[in-house]
């Protein structure tokens, strides 16, 4: 049955219904022809209605529908030319994705078919594949952008206040027994009141999502009988992931995941998405085509001299070509969807090095940055950058331009190493906890710095503190990596141990590595299950686990440590000498003045220059003025805090430690000693006075008040 038609309009792009019909538009600079696929099922082997587009405006085909509605299932196929060897991959036997789809139906099915030349041929990709691969191909989704947000509000909480929660959707939630088992692993289990409760009473501020954006299960993980379970290998940039879904497939799980922005934002919660627009899930020229490969390869890719072939900046086979004008609309469009249509707060951009890759250097200055510097909707959110990439010069943490924030590699090893007694200078160490002034110093504040011990890549924190080895059978990889790579150290005994000293130390190691996150300057990032003790079994790669290896088990859950991690945010949320606005002027080798800082030997004399330059160096003092903030509140006033004195002793064994002289204060009061069990500390001490700090672990003191001097 023929079905009407009218000449649509070129923008927006993707399918845009307005009540009455949907208009459909295509980007393809090179394109033959288009035809527009329309399916009943989202495993239907053939379309209903095959349409050709017959209008061409900017390179846009477009068409509009009347009468049809949101569910809608549809895909392209797209006419053109078949060479390989000038950068051509066009074959409308296959059946392409919408780039722009606001929701994407199932799963890839793997099969010959979404090839599209004929695997094992001896011409390998230049042979080319007549097989249909519309029944294994997920299709698009037509949705209804209406929903109700109830006047939703961002939070917008400063970067100073943030405390960041790195977590998995499925992963959090699937295991977890107060959840309805009907939506464990979905979005409306993130948003249940189970969930939103423990972040507010740890003090999570913003939920980093690993990436909701619909991905693709890599064939060789396929056919290993394993997944893509971190999602980093994307195919839809508008489309919500339909593995997270509870209610549906054909729009509802965008409708699922608005419910769940707007109940975390109710309670104070922002969520910022890991998004990938450093490549896509079609790999390279020996991989299959699925949407924009088949669309115009030439127009989204970055391919080489030799455009048979793709330039591959991140390890996956090919790389986005963010240097063409569709490419950059097509991630701001998607940015600008996310933050408008879908109300999120910000988003940590994976490899984000690769972006800015002008030609093959990395230039903070490209026009990637240019433009979200000047769009008024992106430059408003928090805006994250992984910053490195697999290419030459790729690793450019620091460099990126004012108004990001950047995970800090650096603050990570730093942290490592000290805790685990590796020969390093005190004087980095210094640099970490007082916001690494050295990378972003130039023309940004200590919140550029996103601080972090672990993250979804590498050892848990309780498996930092209990392997020396990366144990990843699972994955069919060689296990012999070293502490060269995860810098970790097993306290004595590789994996899980019955010696009590051995349960203690690591205990007490992982009490010091969240000391240390929280008391530094910067903003602080957790990895989701490290406050209660998640394990991975010594997989430092669990990529491709999805199950009890990656899933947070909340009924092995370490409450003592959660208490005592819920104790530190809240210690740092209601201290601002804990997350300044501004660099400290005492630099490790100056004099202080007691203006915001100052460092202490363990003898309480004040460390000078040489002092920091000894690889064997593992305790200091430090003195935080809370008077020097030189920082005004909202209103103009004001911002003054108590003093607070912290030691650090990485040392295996006790040392006694002077209290500075009455100039830096008189009276101190011991409110946290990661040796003491994770208990409460207690005690006053005076000035000059020697108290003992256990071997490895972090004491923190708070000057006194008149009260607590006669008691």
């Amino acid at each position: 049955m023929e079905i009407s038609s009218y000449p649509g309009d070129p923008f927006p792009l993707g399918a845009t219904w307005d009540g009455k019909g949907v208009n459909f538009a295509l980007y393809s600079e090179n394109a033959a022809g288009v035809e527009l696929c329309l399916f009943r099922e989202a495993k239907g082997e053939t379309e209903t209605q095959r349409i050709k587009l017959e209008e061409y405006s900017h390179q846009v085909w477009h068409i509009y529908l009347p009468g049809v509605q949101p569910g809608q299932l549809y895909g392209y196929r797209v006419h053109g030319p078949w060479e390989p060897q000038n950068g051509h991959r066009f074959n409308p036997n296959k059946l392409l994705i919408d780039p722009y789809a606001r929701a994407i139906s199932g799963k890839i099915e793997w099969h010959d078919s979404l090839f599209a030349y004929t695997r094992g041929h001896p011409d390998k990709d230049l042979s080319f594949n007549k097989k249909d691969s519309a029944p294994f191909v997920p299709k698009s989704v037509v949705i209804d952008p209406g929903f109700d947000w109830e006047n939703d509000k961002p939070p917008l909480i400063p970067y100073h206040q943030t405390v960041i929660y790195e977590a998995h959707v499925k992963g959090l939630t699937w295991l977890h027994p107060e959840i309805p088992p009907e939506i464990r692993g979905t979005y409306a289990a993130l948003g249940h009141p189970v969930i939103i409760n423990y972040l507010r009473e740890l003090g999570i501020t913003a939920i980093e999502l690993m990436p909701v954006h619909h991905f693709v299960t890599d064939a060789h993980l396929h056919e290993k009988g394993l997944t893509n379970y971190w999602g980093y290998n994307t195919i839809g940039y508008f489309a919500p992931d339909v593995r997270y879904s509870g209610s549906g497939s054909t729009g509802g799980q965008v409708v699922e995941f608005k419910h769940m922005v707007k109940e975390l934002h109710k309670a104070g919660i922002e969520v910022i998405l890991d998004v990938v627009y450093n490549h896509t899930a079609e790999g390279n020229e020996m991989g299959p085509s699925l949407s924009f490969k088949g669309i115009d390869n030439a127009s989204y890719y970055r391919l080489t001299k030799k455009p048979r072939f793709y330039m591959d900046y991140t390890g996956t086979g090919n790389t986005l070509n963010a240097n063409l004008p569709n490419v950059l609309r097509l991630i701001m469009d998607s940015l600008r969807y996310w933050i408008e249509e879908m109300h999120v707060d910000g988003f940590r951009f994976d490899l984000a090095a690769t972006l800015a890759r002008e030609l093959q250097e990395v230039n903070r200055l490209s026009a990637f940055f240019d433009i979200i510097h000047q769009d008024p909707v992106i430059s408003k959110v928090k805006l994250i950058a992984e910053p490195w990439d697999l290419g030459e010069g790729g690793y450019q943490i620091g460099k990126f331009p004012p108004g990001w924030a950047e995970w800090n590699g650096k603050y990570r090893d730093c942290i490592r190493d000290y805790w685990r007694g590796a020969e390093s200078m005190l004087a980095e160490f210094a640099e970490r906890f007082t916001g690494s002034s050295d990378l972003y110093q130039d023309y940004r504040k200590p919140t550029a710095s996103i601080n972090f011990i672990t993250a979804h890549d590498g050892f848990t924190l309780n498996d930092l503190v209990s392997y020396n080895e990366k144990h990843n059978q699972e994955n069919g990889e060689n296990n012999q990596d070293g502490e060269s790579h995860n810098r970790s150290w097993n306290c004595g005994a590789e994996g899980p141990s019955e010696d009590p000293a051995i349960i203690s130390l690591r205990q007490r190691q992982q009490r010091n590595f969240l000391a240390t996150l929280f008391l530094s300057q910067g903003v602080p990032m957790l990895l989701a299950g490290d406050e209660a003790g998640r394990t991975q079994k010594g997989n430092n790669n669990a990529y491709c686990q999805d199950n009890e290896i990656s899933w947070t088990n909340w009924e092995s859950a370490d409450n003592n440590l959660v208490e005592f991690t819920s104790r530190l945010i809240r210690l740092r949320r209601e201290h601002p000498v804990f997350c300044r606005h501004r660099w400290f002027h005492g630099a490790p080798g100056q004099e202080a003045d007691l203006e915001d800082i100052a460092w202490f030997l363990p003898e309480g004399t004040e460390m000078t220059g040489d002092h920091w330059n000894h690889d064997f160096a593992r305790s200091l003092g430090i003195f935080l003025n809370g008077h020097g903030l030189h920082t005004r509140g909202s209103k103009g006033e004001m911002i003054v805090d108590d003093n607070f004195y912290v030691i650090f002793n990485a040392h295996h064994d006790s040392l006694d430690y002077v209290l500075p002289p009455e100039e830096y204060g008189t009276r101190w009061t011991k409110i946290l000693d990661t040796g003491e069990n994770g208990a409460e500390a207690q005690g006053i001490h005076g000035a000059r006075e020697a108290i003992s700090v256990k071997g490895r672990s972090v004491v923190l003191l708070q000057q006194a008040t008149e009260k607590d001097k006669y008691e």
